[in-house]
């Protein structure tokens, strides 16, 4: 009697767990569905149109230098843009004893020469004021930026002529047609430019004006402003007094403060998740209204944070937002260059430990970061998009296979108040969900699956350096154990047989865990 009812009971809990497989598939609330015949268009570029850099001083170092190098690699952004090309430590403009100016293009030869070598191109900020042009003393950062107006317009238009010029013999007029030309940056900020927006105005006429001289066809912009002010004014005036503008460039970042060079400010995400895509639309349709429909729209800027001391800049967190702002803005914009790619970066001077918060997609010692991840996993979708109705995913064909890339936004909530505090702690994620994602119509074959995480723990070397108890200094023996921590390495690979041209997957995601699967077909 004792054996039938075990095996009664066996039989039921049998039946029960059968019948408990068919509500987990209808309790996956997420569903991420591509069908290789539904084509939605070319992947979006925009993501790796543009990059930005600290200083162009920076740009001369071996390690700067090898840190672009491998991030070429892995992303190729077709620009670089950073500020201080004409600040004294790139010596362009000087005078000499007699008071007689002096041209001197070798260091920005030197430095121009290597970005095209590596297949990336300049988008030239005309910025800072050389200190024997300048009408004032005012300086801003670390190394001492002059934010003053030119003493004199006359010497103004001559630098940007003789250097635009020096540019069309060195590289030849199509490749200087490619550039781009912005005239300043945040102007609209006392700390960057001393002025009023009358006197950037100036600036911006003169400018534009020379550099059209020496070739028409080249392509001038600004107001390069932040928190998209002045967008309105800037094309209204300049409609006005019938000047050309071929892009509009503004910047945006997703906290509270706006300039915070010392890393001084309190910086908190702002509650609206989606605050960086509802700029660029609205900036956009400024333009759409505008003389200038047809000018371009870059965010020369953007980030999280504008502080070079926020540590969510480093964290796994930062990645998804990271992915969430690209997918969001990039129907609306020609491109979003990340501010920065590097941690070496010195507006508010070297930075004091290995991750102090730097806006860079990599650390000083070359320890990739989950933001580079990120950006990578953008790089290696395939050209071709997949129509996808879910909004925080990507679905890419190539002639190798099918990629997705997925992640799980999640605003902090539980404990967050500032991001100073807050992510200066570990933070393991708070949920999980599932996502079932499936592909239709795939050619029956063997497919080795590749999957790549990047989540707490995963491709995450902040949380890991947290752990260690925050190092000031890093031994070579840590160095090489956080790369290894951040290789990038897949998480797992395997081999699957498709038969009835479909595929499907269930995958649990974390708080702002990414994932990336390639489905690559064996030939």
């Amino acid at each position: 009697m004792r054996a039938l009812v075990l095996n009664l009971c066996t039989v039921l809990l049998g039946f029960f767990l059968c019948l408990s497989v068919q509500p987990v598939k209808a309790q996956v609330k997420r569903q991420i569905h591509a069908d290789l015949k539904s084509v939605a268009g070319n992947k979006s570029t925009v993501f790796n149109e543009c990059i930005g850099a600290g200083r162009a001083n920076e740009g001369l170092r071996a390690d700067w230098q090898q840190q672009l190098a491998m991030i070429q690699k892995d992303v190729h952004f077709k620009y670089i843009r950073f500020h201080g090309l004409l600040h004294d430590d790139m010596r362009i403009y000087s005078l000499d004893k007699t008071g007689k100016p002096v041209y001197n293009f070798q260091y920005v030869d030197r430095l121009y020469d290597f970005l095209l070598s590596i297949n990336i191109r300049p988008f030239v900020e005309f910025g800072f004021m050389p200190p024997d042009m300048a009408s004032g003393t005012k300086t801003i950062f670390w190394w001492k930026a002059n934010v003053s107006k030119p003493k004199s317009y006359t010497q103004w238009d001559t630098l940007i002529t003789k250097l635009v010029k020096h540019w069309q013999q060195r590289y030849g007029e199509e490749e200087v047609k490619k550039w781009y030309f912005e005239v300043w940056n945040e102007p609209d900020l006392k700390g960057f430019f001393d002025g009023t927006q009358a006197d950037y105005f100036e600036l911006y006429a003169h400018t534009v004006k020379a550099v059209k001289s020496v070739s028409r066809a080249y392509r001038v912009g600004g107001p390069a402003t932040s928190a998209t002010k002045w967008i309105a004014e800037f094309l209204s005036y300049c409609e006005n007094n019938r000047l050309p503008v071929d892009f509009v460039s503004t910047h945006d970042y997703g906290t509270t403060s706006v300039l915070d060079e010392m890393g001084t400010k309190k910086q908190q995400l702002k509650s609206i998740r989606d605050t960086i895509a509802i700029d660029v639309k609205r900036v956009r349709a400024t333009i759409n209204t505008s003389a200038y429909k047809k000018a371009e729209l870059h965010f020369t800027e953007w980030n999280t944070s504008p502080s070079s001391r926020d540590p969510i800049h480093d964290t796994y967190q930062n990645a998804a937002y990271i992915l969430h702002v690209l997918k969001k803005a990039a129907a609306n914009s020609n491109s979003m260059s990340y501010w920065t790619f590097t941690d070496i970066f010195e507006e508010a001077g070297p930075g004091p430990t290995p991750f102090h918060g730097g806006f860079g997609l990599i650390n000083l010692q070359d320890i990739k970061k989950p933001g580079y991840h990120a950006y990578h996993f953008m790089k290696e979708l395939g050209n071709t998009e997949l129509k996808n109705e879910d909004e925080s995913s990507y679905v890419c064909k190539s002639e190798q296979g099918v990629q997705a890339l997925i992640w799980n936004y999640t605003h902090p909530l539980n404990g967050y108040s500032f991001n100073q505090d807050y992510f200066n702690k570990v933070q393991p994620p708070a949920t999980n969900h599932d996502v079932r994602f499936s592909v239709a119509n795939l050619r029956n074959s063997t497919y080795l699956l590749e999957e790549y995480r990047v989540g707490y723990g995963q491709n995450d070397p902040y949380t890991a350096y947290l752990k260690m108890g925050k190092p000031e200094q890093l031994s070579r023996a840590e160095v090489s154990r956080l790369k290894q921590v951040s290789s990038g390495a897949a998480f797992r690979k395997s081999t699957i047989t498709v038969s009835g041209g479909k595929f499907e997957q269930l995958i649990r995601l974390s708080d702002n865990e990414i994932v990336f699967l390639k489905l690559i077909r064996h030939l």
